[in-house]
């Protein structure tokens, strides 16, 4: 039996965030960076409700059955707790110590659950630095192994059994050695497994930052995108990217909130007084860079003219095509490789996933 309740449209940038950037009530202006044919206009007003998700981006296995919690822990943990604060931001009210705690961590959850950040995700763990993890992880086995016999850790079980990690053995009667063999698969479950780290652990990290939010100069306006969060590293207009860090310093990291509101922290620095202002200059070069960050997608409150001229737009058919069907192969795909991952059958694992989008 369905579970109607069950959440497999999984929105990657927050409804509730969009809405700050409406344009009439529900819908948000949307300017697409790759499309189809030539007279697609270079923006469309879309309802919020129906941009920016894909259907079971977020579902795993656990116990043998899907489910739907890393969707619920977003929206319970990050999204909802933020809301209010982010509507302080906008009225101009006063921030508590609370407050910015939940906005650090609504930034840090937009940073990571992208699929921008999938796609980094697959570009980066090879099936060759896979191996390389595995064969290390096997070298340490019979250490660990002794271990855990010496000392049972309460929890353990549970902490590993949504672990994307295959483990058999073959031991032949009457051979003191045998076989273990080690298996993964380079997708959703491992990225998922990531994810909760990041945003259980390596968070932490961001609460050490002096943050404040910042003004675009008069007349002027933030937009946002697909890929919101921007860890940007700047040396000069020529010079600069967006690998930085959550705890590298100097690198600068910023998210829009609303056209008038950004959430802002340069690591090791003081930051401006709350409500500073961009000077022009520098308001245009970040609605520049917010713009090139993107990845297929920006959302404004207007159609703003400037930005097919910060990023121009790829017309491509089959590029366009064929992700689309990734898309519409995704949930099918990774499911056949999570049901051999988390099975006991012995049959062959789906093939490693290098890079889709």
């Amino acid at each position: 039996m369905t579970d109607i309740n069950f959440r497999k449209d999984n929105h990657y940038v927050s409804q509730a965030y969009l809405r700050h950037w409406e344009s009439s009530p529900g819908k948000v202006f949307l300017y697409h960076i790759l499309v189809s044919h030539e007279n697609v206009p270079f923006w469309h007003e879309k309802s919020i409700k129906g941009i920016a998700y894909h259907q079971h981006l977020y579902t795993r296995h656990v116990s043998g059955t899907q489910s739907d919690e890393i969707e619920r822990w977003f929206s319970t943990d990050f999204e909802s707790p933020a809301e209010l604060s982010i509507q302080k931001v906008i009225n101009e009210d006063r921030l508590s110590t609370d407050d910015w705690h939940k906005l650090v961590r609504f930034l840090a959850m937009q940073d990571v659950r992208t699929p921008a950040r999938l796609t980094e995700f697959f570009q980066r763990h090879t099936e060759e630095s896979i191996r390389k993890a595995l064969d290390e992880t096997l070298e340490s086995l019979p250490e660990k192994l002794e271990k855990m016999k010496q000392v049972a850790e309460p929890g353990a079980d549970e902490k590993v059994a949504d672990f994307p990690l295959k483990v058999t053995t073959e031991i032949r009667e009457g051979e003191e050695f045998g076989i273990v063999k080690v298996e993964t698969v380079v997708g959703r479950a491992l990225w998922l497994k990531g994810i909760q780290h990041q945003l259980n652990n390596t968070i932490e990290v961001l609460h050490q930052h002096k943050w404040t939010i910042m003004h675009p100069a008069r007349g002027m306006t933030w937009f946002t995108t697909d890929k919101p969060v921007i860890r940007l590293n700047y040396d000069s207009p020529k010079k600069y990217n967006f690998n930085g860090g959550w705890g590298s310093k100097g690198t600068e990291i910023l998210m829009p909130l609303s056209p008038e509101h950004m959430l802002y922290t340069r690591i090791g620095h003081r930051p401006p007084v709350r409500g500073s202002r961009f000077s022009a200059e520098i308001t245009n070069t970040l609605r520049r860079l917010i713009a090139e960050h993107a990845h297929r997608y920006v959302f404004g409150n207007i159609a703003d003219s400037e930005v097919p001229t910060y990023r121009p737009r790829t017309v491509n058919a089959e590029d366009y095509k064929f992700e689309q069907e990734q898309w519409q192969r995704w949930h099918a795909e990774q499911t056949e490789s999570e049901e051999y991952l988390f099975s006991g059958n012995t049959g062959y694992p789906a093939p490693f996933v290098l890079g889709m989008f």
